[in-house]
C-alpha cells in the first residue's frame, strides 16, 4: 500500500537508493549526460537539481553540504568550478529529461536526462530562433496599438491622395493643351465643311431666279408670235 509514500523507492531500502542516486548525480555532473529509466531519470532530477542550486553560492559550507550527498571529490570540484558558473544566470530547471520509448529487454520505459546548457544543438537552435523576427499578437487590451494603427492608416491615405492630386496638378497643364488643339481641330473641320456647303446653296439661289426670268421671257413672247401669224395668214391670201 502508498501509505503517503511522497516519492518514488524504486523498489530499493533507503541505503541502496542514496547511494545509487549518488553515483547517478556524480556522473552526471561528470559527463553532463546520462542514459537510465524514465523513473530514475525523475528521482534523479529531484535528488540533484538542489545540490546545484547550491553550488551557487561557493562556500566551504556549501561544498561539504554537496559532498555529504555525492561522496566524490572530483565530482563537487567539477560541480562548483565549471558546472555553477554555467548555470549561474538559470533561476531552476537545470535537467532535461528526453524519452528514447521501451527497452526490449523487459520493456522499461528508458530515457536521456542531461545539463540544459550543455547541450549545444539546442543552444544554436534557440539561439537562431531569437535572431529571427517574430511577430506575437496580443489578445485583449490592445486599444492603443489599434489607435496607433488606425491613425498610420488614415496619414498613409492622406500622403497618398495627396501624392495623386498633385499628380493630376501635373498633368492637367498637358491635358488642357490636348483640349485646346482638339477644339481647334474640330473648328477647323467644322469651317471647311461650311465653305464647302456655301458654293452650293449660292448656285441653287442663283439657279432659282434663273429660270423664273426665263420663264417669263417665254410668257411674253408667246403672245406676239399668235399675234403675228393671223395677220400673215391674211396676207398671204389677199396676195
Amino acid at each position: 500500500m502508498r501509505h503517503r509514500k511522497s516519492f518514488n523507492h524504486l523498489s530499493r531500502k533507503t541505503g541502496h537508493r542514496r547511494a545509487m542516486l549518488a553515483n547517478m548525480a556524480s556522473s552526471l555532473i561528470k559527463h553532463k549526460r546520462i542514459k537510465t529509466t524514465t523513473a530514475k531519470a525523475k528521482a534523479l532530477r529531484v535528488y540533484v537539481e538542489p545540490l546545484i542550486t547550491k553550488s551557487k553560492n561557493d562556500t566551504t559550507h556549501s561544498r561539504r553540504t554537496v559532498f555529504s550527498y555525492l561522496q566524490d571529490k572530483d565530482a563537487v570540484s567539477e560541480l562548483f568550478r565549471d558546472v555553477a558558473v554555467k548555470v549561474a544566470d538559470r533561476p531552476g530547471g537545470y535537467t532535461r529529461i528526453l524519452k528514447l520509448g521501451n527497452r526490449p529487454g523487459d520493456s522499461a520505459e528508458m530515457a536521456i536526462i542531461e545539463l540544459v546548457d550543455y547541450n549545444e544543438n539546442l543552444l544554436e537552435k534557440a539561439d537562431a530562433s531569437k535572431s529571427g523576427t517574430r511577430r506575437r499578437r496580443r489578445r485583449g487590451g490592445g486599444g492603443a496599438q489599434k489607435a496607433e494603427k488606425s491613425t498610420e492608416k488614415a496619414s498613409t491615405d492622406i500622403e497618398e491622395a495627396q501624392v495623386i492630386e498633385e499628380e493630376k496638378l501635373a498633368d492637367s497643364p498637358e491635358e488642357e493643351k490636348q483640349q485646346e488643339t482638339a477644339s481647334a481641330e474640330t473648328t477647323q473641320e467644322v469651317q471647311e465643311e461650311k465653305t464647302i456647303e456655301k458654293p452650293e446653296e449660292t448656285k441653287s439661289a442663283n439657279e432659282g431666279p434663273s429660270d423664273e426670268k426665263e420663264e417669263k421671257k417665254a410668257a411674253e413672247n408667246e403672245p406676239k408670235s399668235e399675234g403675228k401669224s393671223p395677220e400673215s395668214k391674211d396676207e398671204k391670201n389677199e396676195s
